[in-house]
Parts: C-alpha cells; sequence; structure tokens
C-alpha cells in the first residue's frame, strides 16, 4: 500500500461512496489554495518579477513558456494555450477528476470535507462498487508480495517475468503479481482477512460452486491459480480487475485469462496501462495502440511510455474515447500475423468515425512490440516509430497492393475500401484531402471517388431514416490555401472589450469623448467638442453596449459578459475570482487566457535589457473607447455590406437602401475621425 499511495495518491483520493462534497468545501479549498504551492509540486518554478516561471509540463521545450500568477491565482502554458486555475491544473496534469482534485487539494491543506447524504439506494450502490475495489486493491498487493516472497512465486512467476527481461522497478511500478498453483490459496486468505465471499465473487477472483459436502453448502476456487498477473487499473489508479497468463503447457486453458465483467471492470471501456500513460500521451499528443500487456510493459521500460493495449480484446469506441480525451492521434502497433492485421484494419474506421487521426505501424517479420523493444537501444526504437509510421490510405495500399495488383477486380475492392474508411471521417474537409491521397495513390480520378463516396453516404443516410433519399451528386471541394488567414474582426474587438472588462472592470476612470456640437453650421464643417466624463470603465462599456444595442457573436464571450453585468447589478463590482473558478471551462480557459495575455512578456526579461512596455492604465481611456468605437465600426461595416450584397428590385428600396448605406458610411466616417483612422 506504500508503494500505492506513493503512485495514485490514492490516501489524498479517497474515496467516499456515501457522500457528496459540500459547495462550502469546495468554496474553501478555492479560497486557501495556492496556486504557485499546488503546481510547485509537479513543476520547478523561477521568480520573475511578480509571477513564477518554468518548463512547461505539457510539451518539450528549453525555453520556459509557463507562467504562474500568485495574484490571480492561475497558470497559462503559452506552448500549448492551456490555462486555469489549481483545480484546472491537477485535472489537465494528473487527469483527476473534478472531485478527486477538490479532495487532493482539501486534504493538502488540512481543510475538513463536509459532505452531503447520498439517497439509500445511491449508497447502496455506492457502497457495493467501494467493496468491490477494495477486495481488488487486497488481490493486488496479495498477489504482488506472493511473486517477491514466497518460494513457489519467486521460482515460477518472478523467474518468468525476469526471463521477459523486465527489471526489479518495472515489476514494482507494474506492481506485477503471481497466484499460488492452489485451488483456493488466495480466496482461503481473503477470507481470513475478513472480506467477503460475496464480492470476491462479483470480481471474478473466486468461482462459487454449489457443493452440499461442503460445510457451508459452497466450494471456491481461484480463478487465477498458476497464473501471473497484471493489474489493470482506471485512469485515476484504482484497481479494476486483473488480466492472467498461464505459464503451462496445458492445451485445454486458455493462455490468458481476463476477470469477467463486472460493476467496477468493463473490459470494452478499459485500456491497460492508460493510468501509467496519460500524462505522456497528453504531452506527446500521440497514443501507441498496441495489443498486449508485455507490450505495453517493455516500451515503457524502454523509455515510450506513451502506449496503451486492448488487452487482447477488439478495439471498442469507448476506448478510442477513453484516449480522444488525451489526444486526437492515435499510431496502431500491430504484429505482423494475420490476426494481428485484421485487428489493425478493424479499428481503423472506429478511430476514424471518432475524428481522430490514425496512423498504422508494423514490424519486421517475426518481430511484435515486446521482442523488438527487447532488441533494439531506446534511440533505434524512437527513429523506427518516428520513420515507419504510415498514413491508413497507404498502409491498407501496402498491405494489399500485392494480390490486387494484376487483378482488377481486386484492386476495385481495395479501392471501395478505401473510400469506405474515408467515408467514415465526419470532417468534410478531411474527407477531401484523404480523396486526393487515395486518386494520387490509386491513379483513379477523384470524381470516381467522390461519387463512390456520395453513394456510401446516400445509403447510411437511406439505412438511417428507413426510406430512400433523393439527392444530387457529391461535388468535390475545391481546397484553396490562401496566403493570408483572414481576421475576425468582430470577434477580435469582441475579444477586447471582454478583456477591458476583465482587467480594468472596476477602475473609475476621466474619459475624453467627442461629441457633435449643440449649435450646426450648415455652411461650415463641424467640428467636433471635448467632453470629459468620469465613470466606472465596465459601467462605461455597459452604457454604449446598450445603447447600440450589441449582441456578442461569440457564444464564450456572451456568457462571460452576462455574469459580468449579473456581478454589476449585484454588487456594483466585477470579481475575476467567480469567472476564474466557472464549473464551465470554457470560460474559465477563455478568462484565464485573457488574464495572463498581458504576463507573457515577463518571460523574456526584457527589464534585463532595459526595455519596459508601457503601463496600459495611463491609457485606459482611449483603451476603452477605442475598443466601443472599433466594434461600433465593424457592426456598421457588415450593415454596409450586407445592404449592398441584397438584391432590391423595386427602384423605392434600391433608393432607400442607397440612403441606408449613405447614412452607414457617415457613421463610419465619424467613427473614423474619433478613432484616427483613414476610411
Amino acid at each position: 500500500m506504500i508503494f500505492l499511495a506513493k503512485f495514485c495518491n490514492l490516501e489524498n483520493l479517497k474515496f467516499h461512496p456515501n457522500k457528496l462534497i459540500s459547495r462550502d468545501t469546495i468554496d474553501r479549498v478555492f479560497e486557501t489554495a495556492r496556486v504557485e504551492e499546488v503546481i510547485g509540486e509537479f513543476v520547478q518554478l523561477k521568480k520573475a518579477g511578480s509571477n513564477f516561471k518554468g518548463l512547461s509540463p505539457f510539451s518539450e521545450e528549453r525555453s520556459p513558456s509557463f507562467m504562474v500568477s500568485p495574484v490571480k491565482q492561475i497558470w497559462k502554458d503559452f506552448s500549448t494555450g492551456k490555462g486555469g486555475n489549481a483545480v484546472s491544473f491537477l485535472m489537465e496534469h494528473e487527469h483527476y477528476s473534478y472531485p478527486e482534485a477538490i479532495r487532493y487539494l482539501a486534504k493538502k491543506y488540512n481543510i475538513e470535507i463536509e459532505e452531503t447524504e447520498q439517497s439509500d439506494e445511491q449508497k447502496q450502490q455506492a457502497d457495493e462498487r467501494e467493496s468491490m475495489f477494495l477486495v481488488s486493491e487486497f488481490a493486488r498487493d496479495y498477489f504482488h508480495r506472493i511473486l517477491l516472497d514466497d518460494n513457489e512465486g519467486k521460482a515460477i512467476g518472478l523467474s518468468y517475468f525476469k526471463e521477459r527481461g523486465f527489471t526489479d522497478e518495472t515489476i514494482e511500478k507494474f506492481q506485477l503479481g503471481y497466484a499460488l498453483n492452489n485451488w483456493d490459496a488466495f480466496s482461503s486468505e481473503a477470507i481470513n482477512k475478513g472480506y467477503n465471499l460475496k464480492y470476491l465473487e462479483s470480481t471474478g477472483l473466486t468461482i462459487v460452486k454449489q457443493d452440499l459436502l461442503a460445510p457451508n453448502g459452497v466450494k471456491q476456487f481461484d480463478r487465477f491459480k498458476g497464473r501471473v498477473l497484471f493489474p489493470i487499473h482506471s485512469m485515476s489508479g484504482r484497481v479494476l480487475g486483473f488480466g492472467g497468463r498461464i505459464l503451462t503447457n496445458d492445451k485445454k486453458a486458455a493462455k490468458y485469462l481476463n476477470s469477467p465483467d463486472s460493476d467496477i471492470y468493463h473490459k470494452s471501456n478499459v485500456l491497460y496501462g492508460i493510468y501509467y500513460a496519460k500524462q505522456s500521451i497528453a504531452k506527446e499528443d500521440n497514443c501507441y495502440l498496441v495489443e498486449g500487456y508485455t507490450d505495453v510493459i517493455s516500451f515503457h521500460q524502454s523509455g515510450i511510455e506513451n502506449v496503451v493495449a486492448s488487452s487482447g480484446t477488439a478495439l471498442t469506441e469507448n476506448q478510442i474515447r477513453l484516449i480522444n480525451r488525451l489526444t486526437k492521434n492515435i499510431t496502431i502497433l500491430f504484429d505482423g500475423d494475420a490476426a494481428g492485421i485484421r485487428a489493425s484494419i478493424r479499428g481503423i474506421d472506429l478511430i476514424l468515425e471518432q475524428g481522430m487521426n490514425v496512423r498504422v505501424l508494423s514490424f519486421p517479420d517475426g518481430d511484435d512490440p515486446d521482442s523488438f523493444a527487447k532488441k533494439v537501444s531506446t534511440e533505434e526504437l524512437k527513429e523506427y516509430l518516428n520513420t515507419n509510421s504510415q498514413d491508413f490510405i497507404n498502409f491498407k495500399v501496402s498491405l494489399l497492393m500485392k494480390d490486387a495488383q494484376d487483378d482488377p477486380v481486386k484492386k476495385a475492392g481495395l479501392i471501395r475500401d478505401i473510400v469506405v474508411s474515408i467515408s467514415k471521417i465526419p470532417d468534410r474537409i478531411q474527407r477531401e484531402v484523404y480523396i486526393q491521397e487515395c486518386s494520387r495513390v490509386m491513379e483513379i480520378s477523384e470524381n470516381v471517388l467522390f461519387s463512390e463516396l456520395a453513394q456510401l453516404d446516400k445509403k447510411e443516410r437511406r439505412e438511417a431514416s428507413g426510406k430512400p433519399i433523393q439527392e444530387r451528386p457529391l461535388e468535390p471541394i475545391l481546397i484553396k490555401t490562401p496566403q493570408f488567414e483572414k481576421i475576425d474582426e468582430l470577434k477580435k474587438y469582441e475579444r477586447e472589450i471582454i478583456k477591458v472588462l476583465l482587467l480594468y472592470g472596476n477602475n473609475e476612470v476621466d474619459f475624453i469623448d467627442f461629441e457633435e456640437p449643440e449649435v450646426v453650421n450648415p455652411h461650415k464643417p463641424n467640428k467636433l467638442q471635448k467632453v470629459h466624463i468620469t465613470n466606472v470603465v465596465s459601467k462605461e462599456i455597459y452604457l454604449n453596449l446598450q445603447e447600440d444595442e450589441v449582441e456578442f457573436t461569440d457564444d464564450t464571450f456572451k456568457h462571460i459578459y452576462y455574469e459580468v453585468i449579473e456581478q454589476l447589478n449585484q454588487n456594483e463590482s466585477i470579481s475575476v475570482d467567480t469567472l476564474v473558478n466557472n464549473a464551465n471551462s470554457e470560460i474559465a480557459t477563455m478568462v484565464t487566457n485573457i488574464l495572463m495575455d498581458d504576463e507573457k512578456h515577463n518571460l523574456s526579461n526584457w527589464s534585463r535589457k532595459n526595455v519596459f512596455p508601457k503601463s496600459k492604465e495611463n491609457d485606459l481611456s482611449k483603451m476603452v473607447l477605442d475598443a466601443i468605437y472599433n466594434l461600433r465600426r465593424v457592426l456598421i461595416e457588415q450593415k454596409i455590406n450586407a445592404i449592398k450584397l441584397s438584391e432590391v428590385e423595386d427602384e423605392l428600396q434600391r433608393t432607400e437602401s442607397l440612403e441606408s448605406v449613405m447614412l452607414y458610411t457617415g457613421l463610419k466616417i465619424h467613427l473614423a475621425n474619433r478613432l484616427g483612422r483613414v476610411v
């Protein structure tokens, strides 16, 4: 248990099956937790002015791009764009759930966790699951102890792992074990220790059969007797089940045996090694998918940790979604045998269907990931993985083209098979790119491929709806690569307004505005008059946007703005902490990014070079008004363009449209004068 606490932080994250964390406790955690202290346990931080900086824990880099602000109690990783508060860091870096992160911080800061009661039904269900977890954790510790300390365990189990080339550190890390070749050695030990036979049976560790001759009417058997054992963990590190390998040549027994499905273990929802791989997968932005337990362990021992296994089962949608939480990129590593190839082909379409990117890699004849990793050095293994992976089109072509080359029917079937895979991709642009690649590799017209793709789409929709669909053939989308990406000006200035609200919303400022004179001379150009107004920044922005009836187009900005307005109405001030700790992760991330924008210059130590960025507070009045006027300008330009593009046949309507354009153009010129822009 000492080892497990060290690696899994289970002591910190102790599960409370009958309770839900109270709102007061969560608030106390947010009030007490210091983001620099929490992150400092995982990242080496150095002082940088009022902030701290360090190397990103989410990417490989030599220059620091990771910034922590103790004042704002937020962090920002400029290399990946990630950011947030102490809780979001634990969720991102350690892949904790929200309750796990709260419990971790409560433990760290000695905050008593107040909990609310669950219903009787919820209690019973949680109690059952927790009992099964406890039994599984006892089993893991028991099997590991037998492997290391028992004579039979050392002679058979430990020697097997040593023969496979696994080090003591690797055996300890993965908590490998051995079950004695005895019918009930484990079950008897567990019962003697006070564990209920009910949960030994429900986890599948013990097989229970009726036996009238037995003292209590039943007889129990150890499911995994005589096998070496691989504990299977959840994403957070809890033991869900086991995989057991037989070491004898008994042809009647399965070579590998997994725990049966239970309330805590569903093999279609689990990936072996995901707990050990999660950080590396997120950091490398790629996941290697292998078949077996030893493949995973050998890769880890070779220094490649972003690897998981489907545990000998066919890849499922739920397993793919588990990887999707960490990365969009999967590389399938398959054995050179026919079964491995078939499994890889089946998995490709499932991965594509989930909107993920898939590459495939095969090993030389006679090798699998485990044996190949043992043959070569870490550098050679990494080089092989980087240079030999293929996209799924080239993989299928290289795999099947030899047989299809001289057979037009087989070649047509191969092309159709590739198009079927492409049809699974939800993104249309990605589809287009792969169609072009297939056309190039297979030397076939794009139009033919698009026609086939359209037929597949039509068939799928017809089957889904149960009736025929009449539609025109799908035409290819012409992909043009622009020289410059067009900036969304409206979104740009919406963000600027939100930024001003968050950073300076509570500041009182002397605004200098310009107004038309009360007396207008028709013979002379009207000169704008200066007007001095003192107002709080947030109120000034609110009044201007309300006057223009401006509605934010970006949903996240809209939510932030409404939250700010609600705070102003209730408290007459803005609390940024509320937004940073918002339950909506998109809002929290956006707010963090905005708050940390101006901290980026601290990473470059400009002060040492006698370069000091100008304080924006000095130009706050101009900043606020510029943001408002620019937003108005863009909205007016959109209005003018919409009128120009509208088709009006009636002469009177055309005249009215022209007058509207002239009116809006006048407003645009008026705003340009205020902004000092040339129209």
